[in-house]
């Protein structure tokens, strides 16, 4: 098959959903079949280079940061997608498309699909989906929601990542919605063992967002001063100095590790080094960084929501809390950072629960959906 894949965030541009992309693609593309993706450009990304088999055609949309796409950033990327689509569809013929995110992605694709019938797939990711992250895409969903419909009713597949994601997108839209989860090469991340660190280090990987509730992080952590931890904050964002200076006042400046922006590879070395991901979000998919986790065998506490209530046991391998109550989250970090025994089991614990994401699974799924939509 040939597939084109459209999305407006693809490594190392953008979060999660992007890495779910680029995994599926070179998926793909082990199996036989040709995948060209469009994606956005940024700084001095090459246009155009092979990636592992993958073509990445990166096209200019006024994007000015790589972890966060403005309204002008999204709408720049449907028609500069739209343009070179149509012209890639005409000379290459692609089988179908692979649309990732509904917005922005899904108006090129269906604009796309009408104008030369190459049908597509939709994998909604949560951001897309209205009332997913409602402090991030609300404002944006009161106008453009009356023009979403037709994107959903007219894909031939629509996937969600997690059944959180599912039941909003079905609550919004009439269509049938299967879920496949976000995945990982279970093989390829193996740790080679699982020790506790002494002292134990916590990781959070993720855009400085409000929605990524990362002030609470700071604060909680604030209350257990008096417990051996050190934290590594992975990524970047408009709240970085507010964070910063949170760090400042509780006086934790030995204590935390911020990165900057890095890239998917060196995500994935951070957490090789971590016990615990602590990620108190106030509304995720099911985030990637989440699944990386089990797989490397992390501990993990999370704020009970969307796609973390799939990755965490309850006492076995962390911890889920109510995020409108910091001593909660206090009181189930104590007992992994104050038990060293309970730690490493939540850690193995982790590490066994992580076979059901593996990659190959995942890929097997929008392999057989591609095949079925291409025979008719």
């Amino acid at each position: 098959m040939r597939i084109l894949v459209l999305i407006h965030e693809y490594p190392p541009v953008g979060g999660g959903g992007g890495q779910v992309a680029l995994d599926i693609c070179q998926g793909m593309v082990k199996r036989g079949h040709e995948v060209h993706v469009l994606t956005t450009g940024w700084g001095d990304l090459p246009r155009l280079e092979k990636q592992e088999g993958v073509i990445v055609q990166r096209l200019p949309c006024g994007r000015s940061t790589p972890y966060k796409a403005s309204l002008n950033a999204m709408a720049g990327f449907v028609l500069a997608s739209f343009w070179s689509g149509l012209s890639l569809i005409r000379r290459w013929k692609p089988d179908l498309m692979h649309v990732h995110f509904a917005v922005p992605a899904g108006a090129s694709a269906l604009a796309l699909s009408d104008l030369t019938g190459v049908p597509y797939v939709l994998t909604a990711h949560l951001g897309d989906v209205p009332g997913g992250v409602p402090e991030k895409t609300g404002k944006w969903f009161r106008w453009i929601y009356p023009f979403t419909p037709p994107i959903w009713k007219r894909a031939c597949r629509v996937v969600a990542v997690s059944e959180f994601t599912r039941q909003l997108a079905i609550g919004c839209y009439p269509v049938s919605v299967q879920v496949i989860p976000n995945g990982v090469d279970i093989q390829k991340l193996r740790p080679t063992s699982i020790q506790a660190g002494d002292p134990p280090r916590l990781i959070f990987a993720g855009r400085f967002a409000p929605q990524k509730n990362l002030i609470q992080l700071v604060t909680i952590l604030a209350g257990l001063k008096d417990l051996p931890w050190n934290c590594v904050l992975v990524g970047d964002g408009p709240l970085r100095g507010e964070v910063e200076q949170k760090i400042d006042e509780n006086d934790l400046q030995s204590r935390f590790t911020l990165t900057g922006w890095v890239t998917p590879n060196e995500v994935q070395e951070w957490l090789l080094k971590s016990d615990i991901l602590f990620m108190p979000s106030l509304a995720e998919g099911l985030p990637v960084v989440g699944v990386q986790a089990l797989a490397l065998g992390l501990a993990i506490v999370a704020g009970r929501v969307g796609g973390f209530i799939d990755l965490v046991e309850q006492g076995v391998n962390g911890f889920l809390f109510d995020t409108a109550r910091s001593d909660e989250g206090m009181s189930c970090l104590r007992q992994l950072l104050s038990d060293r025994p309970f730690l490493q089991s939540a850690r193995q614990a982790s590490r066994q629960m992580a076979s059901k994401f593996d990659l190959k699974e995942i890929v097997d799924q929008y392999e057989t959906i591609f095949e079925k939509v291409v025979a008719g």
